[in-house]
């Protein structure tokens, strides 16, 4: 059976630089960061102090009142990028009739903050079950944005909630696509979404001791390759993308931010939290060999970067063993060094960027890079976004648990 090409036809983001896709990348692009101070509640006696919460969102401009009160706000921002994604697409969605238009939109720990506020409330009532919403379990369990999303938008195709830490996002997109180009499906909106700066959420990454402190200026915080990182910001977000079958796709007009070529996944089989560099190589051998290109078509990489003293040369080490002498003039850059770190997020909402990258022939740049560290020797884009030529671009997402994805795009004329 002939596999079918995959087209991103629509897009939709809500993150700490933006809450819809313009606004975001308006912001990376001119190099502003959106981590701040928490004021959603008391820091004081947490380690770190900052992060990059959604502000500003209104659930109520994508879902009815009734579903808002029912769901942990990550289903709100997974469900406001679908809206957006679709609407973006123009796809033709007629009720009773979308079969066959699937969903894929996972979260790489799902409903942290309505967990958090049961629990409490469940303790201070001395254990009494009637504290406990009939709603907690659907509202807090990571598939319920797909859920949610299918529901609302009426789509009875696939319904899947991969759930892969911080490759989330990427391992989503992948498998749709591929869904897709096994004729399991028309299209998929895929992608990620996450709310985790929260009390217990920011505890927990905290006692890990993950995160940067420098609470006195946290827009510096976040800064991937540098000499003086000390730890990822935690972050909140979603990225959504409408994904079709190409073929259709160009026979109805639709836009094209790219073809998606090549998906790759691996296992470090190595450490929970700590990278070993053999996944993230493979990962990206997997997703390169997929897309039936050499490895020096790429010209621009949105990395995994996420700010940690090993997980940052263990990329760097990565990119230049899978891509060889080309990685010296291939363009990388990390855009958590804007974001922070969206967790289940963040994969699918790079994957974005790295399309709008290849869209306005702009690489976004590292913001926060002063003095590469040892061992980070690669062109970072430093600064200032650069316009350069972007044909072929690849994105990495690493989630704790050793799971890797890759995705390589391919711009159309």
């Amino acid at each position: 059976m002939r596999q079918k090409r995959v087209a991103i036809t629509g897009l939709g983001l809500v993150t700490p630089v933006g809450l819809d896709v313009e606004s975001s990348w308006q912001s990376l692009i001119a190099g502003r960061s959106g981590i701040t101070t928490i004021d959603t509640f008391d820091v004081d006696k947490f380690s770190t102090r900052f992060g990059g919460p959604i502000r500003g969102f209104d659930p109520s401009l994508y879902m009815p009142a009734k579903s808002i009160k029912r769901f942990d706000p990550f289903v709100h921002y997974g469900v406001a990028a679908a809206v957006q994604a679709v609407e973006d697409s123009g796809y033709p969605l007629a009720a009773e009739q979308n079969d066959r238009v699937g969903v894929a939109v996972g979260s790489g720990i799902g409903g942290i903050s309505t967990i958090h506020k049961t629990c409490v409330a469940f303790h201070e009532a001395d254990s009494n079950p009637k504290k406990v919403s009939p709603f907690f379990i659907p509202s807090s369990i990571a598939n319920m944005a797909a859920g949610q999303i299918s529901i609302q938008l009426r789509l009875n195709g696939p319904n899947i909630a991969a759930v892969s830490a911080c490759t989330t996002g990427v391992h989503n997109m992948g498998l749709a696509a591929r869904m897709i180009a096994a004729g399991d499906a028309d299209a998929m909106v895929a992608g990620g979404c996450e709310m985790a700066v929260n009390p217990i959420g920011l505890s927990g990454f905290c006692a890990a001791k993950a995160l940067s402190q420098r609470n006195d200026d946290p827009e510096a915080a976040s800064r991937p390759w540098d000499a003086e990182r000390d730890g990822f910001v935690l972050s909140d977000g979603a990225g959504v993308v409408m994904m079709e079958d190409l073929d259709s796709a160009r026979e109805r007009g639709a836009p094209i931010y790219g073809e998606l070529v090549g998906f790759g996944m691996s296992g470090d089989a190595h450490h929970i939290t700590v990278p070993s560099g053999h996944g993230a190589r493979e990962c990206m051998r997997n997703a390169i060999r997929d897309a039936e290109i050499e490895p020096d078509r790429i010209n621009y990489v949105n990395a995994h970067g996420t700010s940690t003293s090993a997980g940052d040369v263990v990329e760097s080490a990565a990119i230049e063993s899978v891509l060889g002498d080309a990685a010296y003039r291939t363009a990388v850059s990390s855009t958590k060094s804007m974001t922070g770190h969206m967790l289940g997020a963040a994969g699918s909402a790079e994957a974005i960027f790295t399309l709008l990258a290849m869209r306005d022939q702009l690489a976004p740049p590292t913001i926060n890079l002063d003095h590469p560290d040892e061992g980070c020797h690669l062109d970072y884009v430093p600064g200032e976004a650069r316009a350069m030529p972007i044909d072929y671009a690849l994105t990495n997402s690493f989630g704790f648990g050793g799971t890797n994805g890759s995705l390589v795009f391919r711009r159309l004329d």
